[in-house]
């Protein structure tokens, strides 16, 4: 049924919810929960409901006994969502939501019953968090699901999550380097690691994608990247986003940071690029990001993070013309509203001839006759 709705199915029964006196109650019908015993257990809480408005309902005429239905408190109901999450979640965001719980969500809810956990007590919490607004809504997030199931199950009456919006996020302007600093950084390192920033230069990849990365993903026939997995927090997962599993283009610079690794890795028959001091897969970003600073400053080129790569890569494409429907199938996304916001700017108007087309159709109406094809629009003086 919908959400919120108090009927719920329950094994081979129905359940069906409601409050009467500020207390839950809950019976569960022994009916298969076929189409029609879902409308009957719908109609049955709706005859329920009319007679507590009108102060008529006798819970004995449907109860043998009145139950006693305690609210669980929020840390119980998290502890409950946290294990039905366990396998519809990736082992990275079960973490974190785990991490959100202990940290955050129960030391300042612990306690208090659900049905106590307000709108205002949540703003109140969000206030004390000291932390940025993308943290804010990743903390909020196990909270909406667990105060969403439990207005789902009847257990609220209220979801108090409803009128809580997630914070706006501060995205930072992609910084993307210029071929010349491409160059100054690819000579600041060699091997290995000379071979793992080219490739991130000229294939868009994000930073756990490249970790992630085996060799059985390249199809060197038809000269394409299969995107398949990512390397988060020491375990492979699968990509962001649907649209994250993909097949890049390899363009002739990926194309040669691969053939130059061929000697660290290729005989491993696993993960491509590898750790220069090591010599072993990388085991996290932690560690990338400390070589990335080190040849930056080599190179003398303001540091900017491994990711501005990524927007390197988004921003060299669309300024040598490429459409960005494609860029933004090459860079994983759903559609490219991502690539019109974030890289605007580099959509081509290095092209000297954008607009002429538009401006030879509009040139036409200089005349008093303009023609379009084998038809003639002729202006007329009122």
């Amino acid at each position: 049924m919908g959400r919120g709705s108090g009927i719920r199915v329950r094994g081979n029964g129905i359940q069906i919810s409601f409050y009467w006196h500020g207390q839950r109650f809950q019976k569960t019908l022994k009916l298969e929960p076929t189409k029609a015993n879902l409308k009957y257990a719908e109609r049955l809480r709706g005859t329920i409901l009319l007679e507590i408005a009108q102060q008529t309902f006798d819970p004995s005429k449907y109860f043998k006994s009145i139950p006693e239905n305690r609210i669980p408190t929020f840390r119980e109901a998290m502890e409950t969502w946290l294990g039905h999450m366990e396998k519809s979640t990736a082992t990275s965001t079960l973490r974190d939501y785990r991490s959100c719980s202990k940290y955050h969500l129960i030391p300042f809810f612990g306690e208090l019953p659900l049905d106590k956990v307000t709108t205002t007590e949540i703003r109140r919490f969000i206030s004390t968090l000291q932390c940025s607004n993308k943290r804010i809504n990743n903390i909020l997030t196990p909270l909406r699901g667990v105060l969403g199931d439990a207005f789902q199950d009847g257990v609220i009456e209220k979801n108090p999550m409803d009128r809580i919006r997630s914070l706006s996020i501060d995205t930072s302007e992609p910084e993307p380097f210029s071929l010349e600093e491409i160059r100054k950084i690819l000579d600041a390192c060699e091997g290995p690691l000379q071979n793992l920033i080219q490739f991130s230069f000229w294939s868009g990849l994000r930073t756990s994608e490249l970790i992630g990365l085996e060799w059985g993903d390249i199809d060197w026939g038809r000269n394409v990247i299969c995107v398949r997995r990512a390397f988060i927090r020491g375990h492979v997962k699968e990509t962001k986003t649907k649209a994250g599993k993909r097949e890049v283009k390899i363009l002739d610079q990926a194309r040669k940071a691969l053939e130059a690794q061929k000697e660290h890795s290729l005989l491993s028959g696993g993960r491509i690029f590898t750790n220069p001091l090591t010599r072993q897969p990388w085991s996290g970003d932690n560690k990338i990001n400390h070589h990335w600073a080190s040849v930056l400053r080599k190179a003398g080129v303001a540091y900017r993070n491994p990711y501005q790569t990524r927007h390197t890569y988004a921003s060299l494409l669309l300024s040598a013309g490429e459409n960005p429907m494609w860029v933004a199938q090459q860079m994983g996304h759903a559609d490219w509203g991502m690539i019109r916001k974030r890289y605007g700017r580099w959509i081509p108007s290095i092209d000297p001839a954008v607009g002429n087309r538009a401006n030879e159709i509009g040139s036409q109406f200089g005349s008093k006759n303009a023609s379009f094809g084998d038809k003639t629009v002729t202006e007329e003086n009122g």
